[in-house]
């Protein structure tokens, strides 16, 4: 039997009522923020995986947490979860004159300039950066993409991409200086700094930045699990080992997944 959504809605607040869960009538707005942000990775990896059952369940469990959030405030009385289905389908009307009215949008690229305009005259109206709507609590490397994306999008970007590598092997040259000084806040803002600017090279050849260090990230564990196992089929550790023996596995590791 298929649910509905109202069926979901009905269903936290009879568990955030009088006779419903201890656990979840103790929940508070910031309680919920780390299973909103767990959640959201969640859906990420079952995209990845390309499981659809998972997907579906991962999707739930998502939805939950915008409809339990929805419930305590609800609950306080400022707004439900249809104030914030009212806002997000009158907001996409408003951004898609060219479905809802008559602007012209002959391709997707056409219809962000757009999107970006609208969303400039309604920051415009409402005294807001051309920064702003960007999370604080965003991941940082995917923060500096989506800040710098929202820079261009009004003109503040490198012309060419040639120019982004130039300012890579400037950070990389000031970050050596930071080290070789030996200088803590320094080297800590020189850091920021080349990361920022490799965020931007990443945008400049359309590369998501997060995406691609996660990629790297996955890799990287699979070629140390891999070493891990060859290893323990010797009763070692890798603590046991010298660097030597260990940068012989990782090439083995890596030759591997080239078979």
């Amino acid at each position: 039997m298929k649910r509905s959504f109202d069926d979901l809605v009905r269903l936290m607040t009879r568990l955030r009522g009088p006779d419903g869960c201890p656990w979840d009538r103790k929940q508070t707005l910031p309680d919920l923020k780390a299973y909103v942000i767990e959640e959201s990775y969640e859906v990420v990896d079952a995209i990845d995986q390309g499981d659809r059952a998972a997907l579906a369940e991962e999707l739930g469990d998502l939805l939950l947490q915008a409809v339990f959030i929805a419930e305590m405030t609800r609950e306080e009385g400022s707004f439900d979860i249809y104030d914030s289905i009212t806002a997000i389908h009158d907001k996409l009307v408003r951004r898609h004159p060219h479905v809802f009215g008559d602007v012209v949008a002959n391709d997707a690229d056409q219809v962000l300039v757009n999107w970006e305009k609208l969303k400039q005259d309604e920051r415009k109206a409402e005294n807001k950066s051309v920064l702003s709507g960007v999370p604080q609590a965003m991941p940082a490397l995917l923060k500096a993409s989506r800040l710098t994306e929202k820079a261009a999008r009004v003109g503040f970007d490198w012309r060419r991409t040639e120019d982004v590598f130039d300012k890579i092997d400037e950070e990389v040259a000031e970050l050596r200086e930071a080290v070789a000084e030996g200088d803590l806040e320094h080297i800590h803002e020189e850091i920021g700094d080349l990361l920022f600017t490799i965020a931007n090279i990443a945008r400049k050849v359309n590369v998501n930045p997060e995406e691609a260090l996660q990629s790297t990230n996955r890799k990287f564990m699979r070629r140390f699990e891999a070493m891990e196992s060859r290893v323990r089929e010797r009763d070692q550790n890798l603590d046991q080992l010298e660097l030597e023996e260990m940068d012989r596995l990782w090439d083995e590791a890596k030759a591997a997944e080239r078979t």
